[in-house]
């Protein structure tokens, strides 16, 4: 009974103090819990083990180093670059233009592209343009290899980044099709640019973008770290370096930009998540839920998708459903199936969460009611959900 009042309380408290600082909630979460079940002693040690984990603090530094790629390219008029000079026509413009400031995850990134679809989607249904905002926003979160996202969650189920995306990709494509049959496939009309084409305002944003995955991949390819995650930092590292030079920012801009961004938050991310996730398996709260006999699908895709959405987040729910899947069925790691299932299932209820940020300022800047972009997001949520559900029954 203490083990389960443990649990319970750290996720309520995970749940409040999040509104404030999500990784202080993660990890605040998992000391919490390791009150009500471990020896003082023992959470010291999991602490100072994931402290001094140098594949987590590899990790870490690379979250801190990619949100100020972002501010980066923001500050500079890289991403205004990329936008005004890639010439591909009205409906991969309004697909393509949230996915790339996507990409990168800034503070009201979605409030970057709205502009951008407001001015592209002129005369279009304002609902239809939120929802694109939205939905194009977050899909590359499932194949970015340096989606902080997916790399973190990837990694709390003991995966490789590489070893999920091929299993994800079916999912994008579905994404892609939904995203193209309930909203793009309803805009109309075509885009007009009043600027000359420059190809080097275009290549070089867009290189510092596409630098760090390349580096990252063939660095994997080649060589055989004995911590993988070295290849991450060095990849996001050569892109940063690459932003700054080609955008001719000062090293002391920089301290403005980490001001803006706050980078640091997202290494308290994967520190907090790291130390729930050691506490968790440490618990005993895996073994308990066992005994429930939770179906797999009803854990990983119903649970998931309502913790995305009640939440608002995909951290929080992936730091719950994968360390209790992983105690439930004594397993070390996810298979790469499994985890994309889940992390589709909740990265939906997520896009669709009305506490979500991105949905809050879309749903704001097109001047649309929440229940009108419920309305319009959920024939496709249901599809893709229902797909997760048939898959489970199948492969979970």
């Amino acid at each position: 009974m203490l083990t389960w009042i443990g649990f319970f309380v750290s996720i309520s408290a995970l749940f409040l103090i999040s509104k404030k600082n999500l990784g202080l909630a993660i990890g605040t979460a998992g000391i919490i819990l390791g009150a009500f079940t471990l020896p003082v002693s023992h959470i010291a040690k999991i602490i100072f083990l994931t402290l001094t984990d140098p594949s987590v603090l590899f990790l870490a530094l690379a979250m801190v180093i990619i949100p100020i790629i972002g501010g980066v390219l923001e500050k500079s008029g890289g991403l205004d670059d990329i936008v005004n000079n890639l010439r591909i026509g009205k409906k991969p413009f309004l697909a393509l233009t949230p996915a790339l400031v996507g990409m990168l995850p800034m503070p009201g990134g979605a409030l970057l592209s709205a502009p951008l679809v407001e001015k592209a989607g002129e005369g279009d249904n304002a609902a239809i343009k939120a929802a694109l905002n939205v939905w194009f926003r977050h899909i590359p979160f499932l194949i970015y290899p340096l989606a902080p996202t997916l790399i973190i969650s990837a990694k709390i189920a003991g995966l490789q980044i590489y070893e999920v995306i091929p299993y994800l990709f079916p999912m994008f494509l579905l994404s892609i099709f939904l995203g193209y049959f309930f909203f793009l496939r309803k805009t109309k009309g075509k885009l007009v640019y009043k600027e000359k084409f420059s190809f080097k305002k275009l290549s070089l944003p867009l290189g510092v973008i596409l630098l760090a995955p390349l580096i990252d991949f063939s660095l994997q390819r080649i060589f055989k770290f004995e911590i993988i995650e070295i290849t991450i930092f060095l990849a996001v590292l050569s892109s940063l370096v690459l932003a700054l030079v080609s955008s001719k920012i000062k090293l002391v801009e920089v301290k403005d930009i980490c001001k803006q961004m706050k980078p640091w938050n997202f290494a308290l991310i994967v520190i907090g998540m790291f130390v729930f996730s050691n506490i968790f398996k440490e618990s005993g709260v895996g073994e308990l839920i066992a005994a429930l006999s939770l179906s797999k699908t009803l854990l990983c895709v119903i649970i998931g998708f309502g913790l995305g959405f009640v939440t608002g987040r995909v951290q929080i729910p992936i730091s719950i459903i994968i360390p209790i899947f992983l105690g439930t069925f004594s397993l070390d790691s996810m298979a790469p199936h499994s985890f994309a299932i889940t992390f589709f299932a909740v990265l939906l209820g997520y896009i669709v969460s009305p506490v979500h940020p991105c949905v809050s300022i879309s749903i704001e800047y097109f001047n649309v009611r929440l229940n009108s972009f419920l309305w319009k997001m959920a024939l496709p949520i249901f599809i893709g959900l229902s797909t997760m559900i048939i898959l489970g029954l199948f492969f979970l």
